[in-house]
């Protein structure tokens, strides 16, 4: 794992890959087929790990993520950067942050929690959770309700933010007021755009963001840091053929669940076997596992094809 100080620059050179958590039977954290899919991943050119939502840490013990942060440092290339998230909720990011400390990592990432929050507790909890952990944090800013772009641009200003993962859903990602508010007062280089694929035409072609996480790019990672290297080029007429190879994943995940479907996609494409969903998640219905096998059995095909792996 990559323990180098860390700036927002880093986050321009690299897709940021949201993988899945895998677990054996008895809902352990299996290392060795994490180890598989985090090579996987290195070998197709992606150099940012993000264990987060797709890992469904949002249901993971605090007692397990010593094991979990371990896991990852070592299986992880020294050339790659690691980032691991904490929370959703006060107490546990607080745990968390003190099993951080000191630990080679660079930076952590906030998960967004739904209810019992106001802007100005979040903001105040983001500024002891940075002190306990002697480390800047990337926050998942999943709505424009729950905390405010002035507040932001503080924790941004006082070092205490090092980038925003903006997840912000519309139906048209060229027309997003928030975003272009946001984008005016923390600049484009600190804000990596959250959503896989589907909006990245508009934030790293037309809003300059420095980058995109993905999820369908565990699967295909050579394909899609090259569509990254397109996006940033202005390339569209590249980036549009690859880009649309991804949307039938990206679709089938938006229909049925982000987390889920992708965890068994990579199990039934014959990657890495993630074993069971950690509660209280559950597989994707048994009727749609031969669509999202057949889906994400061709998207690894594509990967494998001789132009992408040269």
């Amino acid at each position: 794992m990559k323990t180098s100080p860390i700036s927002a620059q880093e986050f321009a050179e690299s897709v940021l890959a949201v993988p899945p958590l895998a677990r054996r039977a008895d809902l352990s954290i299996d290392a060795a087929q994490n180890r598989k899919l985090i090579r996987h991943i290195e070998a197709g050119g992606i150099r940012t790990l993000l264990y987060g939502g797709n890992a469904n840490l949002y249901h993971s013990s605090v007692s397990e993520y010593a094991e979990l942060l371990a896991m990852l440092a070592d299986a992880a290339a020294d050339t790659t950067r690691v980032i691991p998230a904490i929370g959703p909720d006060f107490g546990k990011m607080s745990d968390q942050a003190r099993l951080l400390r000191g630990s080679g990592f660079r930076t952590a990432m906030v998960l967004p929690m739904g209810g019992f929050t106001t802007p100005e507790g979040i903001e105040d909890g983001i500024e002891r959770v940075v002190d306990l952990l002697g480390m800047p944090v990337t926050v998942y800013l999943k709505d424009e309700k729950s905390i405010g772009v002035d507040a932001l641009g503080r924790l941004v200003d006082d070092g205490r933010v090092l980038v925003i993962k903006y997840a912000v859903v519309r139906s048209d990602p060229s027309r997003d007021a928030y975003l272009d508010e946001l984008v005016a007062r923390v600049t484009p280089a600190r804000i990596v755009s959250g959503m896989g694929e589907r909006p990245t035409l508009q934030h790293i072609a037309g809003r300059g963001l420095a980058s995109f996480t993905t999820g369908s790019g565990c699967i295909a990672p050579a394909a899609c840091q090259r569509l990254f290297e397109a996006l940033k080029a202005g390339d569209l007429a590249t980036a549009r053929p690859l880009y649309d190879r991804f949307m039938p994943l990206e679709t089938l995940r938006d229909s049925i669940s982000l987390i889920r479907v992708l965890h068994d996609a990579v199990t039934l494409s014959g990657l890495a076997d993630m074993g069971p969903h950690l509660p209280l998640l559950s597989a994707s219905p048994a009727d749609r596992h031969a669509e999202i096998q057949a889906v994400a059995s061709a998207l690894l095909a594509f990967h494998r094809e001789p132009a992408l792996a040269a």
